[in-house]
């Protein structure tokens, strides 16, 4: 199909001024941008965007929709809001590789992240395997993959609390050079979750150094982000600094408002990259509350050993006792998420049976309160009664440091959006709130630097081919959104509201929402670097 959208403002990712324009697409390719309100030609379909912005198709550099895309393959939370690639394989655990003698565990340890589908045929083992499932499952958005260090680390060691030795980090070496062959965007990982947490810097430099190789980045959720942020910092600085791999934070925030003083010298830190030449960018989502799985709040030798034995230790009473001192008194260098955000700042956002659906948007005190008991033993059991399956959100930080960071040139705009549940309003809304609220509203960003964080500059930072940008001989990523009445509309009491203002996505040149709507089409491509 050839089609003509003309009467457009042509914003087109690089960052340079709008214009007035058109975009004349074919097949699933652009094949002409034009300065100019028409042109003349024979088209399939012609599109009037008068009054409306053209751009680039948003890439969400941060996603969780690795397992449930196999139920929900139009992904409509994200396509709504003008998404039309994710990055999947988030904070070092997902799905592959998995070797399938882990197959319980793990899938008990990733189930609060991202979820469980009982009927995935679980015996794909590898990452080539795991995208050939996306492949024939097809998608609306297009997807990547970034290969996740607890997965490797998992082929390689198994699940429990152990040093690498030099021959096992030559071991992870090889299953990460194996799975970024079969088109892994990066490394990942999450140095709060298990068993990520369990390495040292040392591991860290060895797989960022196999990373280097292909020069794909280290995407890392830092060892904290709350009190010891700075010395977290300095260490990601060295893992950037003695492997030469390109550095990418998730989710980038200053969490607990007793760090605020902290946001400057984080700053400073930021500003350090750039003097020693380390590439360093950043992700972020346009909210004062986070969410991740519940099971965080615990202290980490709870998780020693995998997802059964944490379920042990639930069942323990002494082992109940030392947690809740744990978190009472705190652990050096251990983000405390209790601490940070109170216990009447961490609501339920999604469990796995019917049994609890009545804590999910309640917070850990009132569910306290609604079992009759003490909120950590009521917290305690619903860990245990769910298998560990449940997510979270919890409130950390301040307005004046999300602004700040949007307007840093490290930045792009991500949702990190678990899908299960009643979830965070992130899923639903951040790149049309930041268009919405920080553009249009409070002036944080100006237009074309907004959508240029959200096309150009992740397609740049995470070298994706042909997308990011208008340009001829592109794929045809296309979104056009009014600027005068783009809005999220989710709150966290009602979060699973989609946005306005966004009446046409395109994916590979085919409609995936058309008036406001989704489509039934699944035109995304499975981007294998």
């Amino acid at each position: 199909m050839k089609r003509l959208i003309h009467n457009a403002t042509i914003i087109d990712g690089t960052g340079q001024q709008r214009f007035d324009g058109c975009v004349i697409t074919e097949g699933e390719r652009i094949i002409d941008v034009v300065r100019g309100q028409s042109v003349e030609g024979d088209f399939d379909e012609k599109l009037d965007a008068q009054g409306k912005v053209l751009c680039p198709g948003f890439i969400d550099t941060h996603s969780h929709s690795d397992l449930l895309i196999f139920r929900q393959k139009h992904v409509p939370a994200k396509t709504r809001q003008g998404v039309t690639t994710e990055i999947l394989g988030q904070d070092g655990i997902s799905a592959a590789p998995m070797p399938t003698k882990y197959e319980s565990p793990w899938r008990k340890n990733l189930a609060g992240l991202d979820g469980d589908v009982e009927e995935l045929d679980w015996s794909y083992e590898t990452t080539d395997g795991y995208l050939k499932l996306l492949e024939a499952n097809g998608s609306a958005p297009n997807e990547g993959y970034l290969i996740p260090h607890g997965n490797v680390r998992m082929e390689a060691l198994g699940l429990g609390n152990v040093k690498a030795t030099d021959d096992d980090l030559l071991r992870m070496q090889d299953i990460l050079r194996r799975e970024l062959e079969a088109g892994g965007m990066g490394l990942s990982t999450g140095l709060i979750y298990m068993p990520c947490a369990y390495s040292d810097t040392r591991e860290m430099v060895a797989l960022c150094k196999a990373a280097a190789e292909f020069d794909r980045p280290l995407v890392i959720h830092q060892r904290s982000e709350a009190d010891t942020i700075l010395e977290s910092m300095e260490e990601v600085i060295t893992m950037g600094r003695e492997s030469g791999v390109k550095v990418h934070f998730s989710h980038f925030k200053v969490c607990g408002k007793n760090n605020a003083d902290k946001y400057e010298k984080v700053l400073q830190l930021l500003d350090k990259c750039k003097a020693e030449g380390i590439r360093v960018s950043f992700d972020q989502y346009p909210y004062v509350a986070g969410s991740t799985m519940l099971g965080v709040i615990l202290p980490p030798w709870a998780h020693d050993g995998g997802t059964d034995n944490l379920l042990q230790r639930l069942a323990d009473a002494e082992a109940r006792q030392r947690m809740i001192q744990d978190i009472e008194n705190g652990i050096d260098g251990w983000d405390n998420f209790v601490q940070f955000a109170g216990l009447d700042g961490i609501y339920v956002t999604d469990v796995k049976t019917e049994a609890n659906a009545d804590c999910i948007g309640k917070n850990l005190t009132e569910i306290g309160e609604l079992r009759g008991m003490d909120p950590y033993q009521a917290t305690f059991d619903l860990l245990l009664q769910e298998d560990n399956a449940v997510g979270m959100v919890d409130f950390y930080g301040l307005e004046e440091h999300v602004e700040g960071f949007m307007r840093r040139p490290e930045m792009n705009v991500c949702t990190d959006g678990l899908l299960g549940g009643k979830p965070h309003p992130r899923v639903y809304g951040s790149f049309p709130r930041v268009l919405g609220r920080y553009v249009r509203q409070r002036g944080s960003l100006g237009l074309e630097e907004a959508v240029t964080k959200m096309t150009g500059r992740p397609a740049s930072v995470f070298s994706i081919p042909e997308r990011g940008v208008l340009r001829p001989g592109n794929f045809a990523d296309l979104v056009i959104f009014d600027p005068e009445t783009v809005e999220d509309k989710g709150t966290f009491t009602d979060p699973c509201q989609y946005p306005e203002g966004i009446p046409h996505v395109f994916v590979n040149g085919e409609a995936v929402v058309q008036n406001g709507e989704n489509t039934d089409a699944a035109p995304g491509t499975v981007i294998r670097l």
